[in-house]
């Protein structure tokens, strides 16, 4: 489990992030804060694109930041969304966000929290979000 003051710095990172979204077409800000296993933390905005597919969430933004850096273990994420120049609110990852998740998480042990602040949040393990996911262990040869 993560510590609540960990949960509380998770969420002023995902809230900085949200501020830094690109989000001219939508107006939906997103701000996202990855935890690896040794305690370091990658943020994560939106950045939206006209042509919409080359679009990329807060979460993959920061997965991607962690994994260009060499980061490969993580024990949780804090999202943050919601209309630009409002309050957050919760916002859970899409299903391409969860795949990345799926991707370089333990389903059993990575923790998925979202909420408007540490007091206000619910905390998910990646399986309850993502049950019956497709992973490596599906192209492996037996």
């Amino acid at each position: 489990m993560i510590a609540d003051e960990q949960i509380k710095e998770l969420f002023v990172v995902a809230c900085d992030y949200r501020k830094r979204a690109y989000s001219p077409y939508s107006h939906f800000q997103v701000g996202a804060a990855l935890l690896t296993k040794e305690g370091k933390i990658y943020g994560g905005c939106n950045i939206e694109n006209a042509a919409f597919g080359p679009t990329n969430c807060a979460e993959r933004t920061a997965f991607f930041k962690a994994v260009s850096e060499g980061e490969r273990e993580f024990s949780a994420i804090v999202i943050v969304g919601g209309k630009e120049g409002e309050k957050e609110e919760f916002c859970a990852p899409c299903g391409v966000c969860r795949q990345v998740m799926a991707e370089f998480c333990d389903p059993d042990s990575f923790y998925i929290i979202l909420g408007n602040s540490a007091a206000d949040c619910q905390k998910f393990l990646l399986e309850e979000v993502l049950p019956f996911s497709f992973g490596a262990q599906n192209i492996q040869g037996s």
